[in-house]
């Protein structure tokens, strides 16, 4: 659709991700047995960390088929690739991610019980290059830039700020015509309607580093690898 491609008709990283995002949540419906389960025990699924490989930028028109499966499950974790695929069946992302488990009333973890982890079904982990899902910034060397405030469009049903907006936020920063092949995202603390967000850029090796700060907390840190 023309609304995910950029001006040059290649898919947007936000889209792509926007597309993983609605994939990992629809895999619910696929389990009723944990639906029921978070519904009863008024839970929700966050995600914590996310790992992207950008193989191959997809166009205009392009037939995409999004996957997302679960690999590992630990109490208050779960694990998942989630892969977008072309028409001939190739890899043009491939991501990994761990989500975190959380009571709706207060935001804090809270465990699944081990039955609800032996019902689930998981799936062989899937290849690609994973890396370490903390983020370090440098202690010194980065450019603070201007706030940015929260607006309305940026919260989802959560009631704070969706996933793929702080990624949308931190390539506004980015040089223009930044080449993009991969990316690493580290999500803390829930930026809320409102706040205020302050990013400051590292340049490293291996990309650039946004931080994006809440108040004195670091609310989500993005590593774009080129």
């Amino acid at each position: 659709m023309t609304s995910t491609c950029d001006s040059e008709g290649r898919l947007k990283l936000y889209s792509a991700l926007q597309m993983m995002q609605d994939c990992s949540e629809m895999w619910i419906d696929s389990e009723p047995g944990v639906k029921k389960y978070f519904a009863e025990q008024n839970m929700a699924q966050l995600l914590a960390s996310r790992q992207v490989e950008v193989i191959r930028v997809p166009e205009f028109k392009e037939e995409l088929t999004v996957t997302s499966t679960v690999y590992g499950m630990k109490p208050m974790f779960g694990f998942r690739n989630t892969f977008i695929y072309d028409a001939e069946g190739k890899p043009c992302y491939k991501t990994w991610s761990m989500g975190a488990f959380v009571d709706k009333s207060n935001g804090k973890l809270k465990r699944v019980d081990d039955d609800t982890i032996a019902s689930m079904k998981m799936e062989p982990q899937l290849e690609m290059n994973y890396k370490d899902r903390r983020i370090i910034a440098p202690k010194e060397g980065g450019v603070t830039l201007g706030p940015i405030k929260i607006l309305r469009a940026d919260i989802d049903y959560n009631k704070h700020l969706n996933n793929a907006n702080y990624i949308r936020m931190a390539m506004e920063l980015l040089p223009e015509n930044y080449d993009i092949k991969g990316l690493r995202v580290e999500y803390r603390v829930a930026a809320k309607l409102g706040e205020m967000l302050v990013p400051t850029l590292y340049d490293t090796d291996g990309g650039i580093i946004v931080s994006m700060a809440l108040g004195n907390e670091v609310s989500a840190i993005m590593e774009f690898i080129n």
